[in-house]
């Protein structure tokens, strides 16, 4: 980073502690999905939260570099504990997921990825997969938790710890 920005991750010998915000942006029964195109799997869009910054604040910065929109981010729904072994290194990701609306002139197409974004060194893309537990169920979307239907939301947060080590 050369802009004196730092995000909210450090590292431990070889674990390293993060803290993420992503949104859960759904529309006509699809939910939005993205990958560097380097990866094999999937995750929600989002990104490391700031030091100095809140995580509703952070996922809109985010949201507005790699989808190039303003976000109306809803009440936090899912904070999530997650451990896991990835690059050689275990990570422990602190994740805050909210519902987020975005406006509807972002590309929709449920048959092909619809939006690319170079966002530091990777190149990211987007698509839009079914919002049922059948279809990401079969994915390979990180958090695994996550790969039930986020259709309906319930009104207070829930806590999920994930400890895949």
């Amino acid at each position: 980073m050369t802009d004196g920005r730092r995000m909210i991750a450090f590292d431990h010998g070889t674990t390293r502690f993060q803290f993420r915000a992503a949104a859960i942006i759904r529309r006509e029964g699809y939910v939005l999905i993205h990958r560097a195109t380097t990866e094999d799997s999937w995750a929600l869009p989002g990104g490391r939260v700031e030091m100095g910054e809140v995580s509703t604040e952070a996922l809109v910065r985010e949201l507005e570099e790699e989808l190039g929109v303003a976000a109306e981010i809803g009440p936090l729904a899912i904070v999530m504990e997650d451990l896991f072994r990835y690059g050689g290194k275990v990570i422990h990701e602190m994740g805050f997921y909210y519902p987020v609306e975005i406006p509807l002139s972002f590309p929709f197409s449920t048959d092909a990825v619809c939006h690319t974004v170079a966002d530091g060194g990777a190149m990211l893309e987007f698509k839009w997969v079914r919002n049922d537990v059948g279809t990401l169920a079969a994915m390979p979307l990180f958090p695994a938790e996550l790969r039930g239907s986020m259709a309906e939301l319930g009104p207070h947060p829930i806590h999920v710890v994930v400890n895949e080590l």
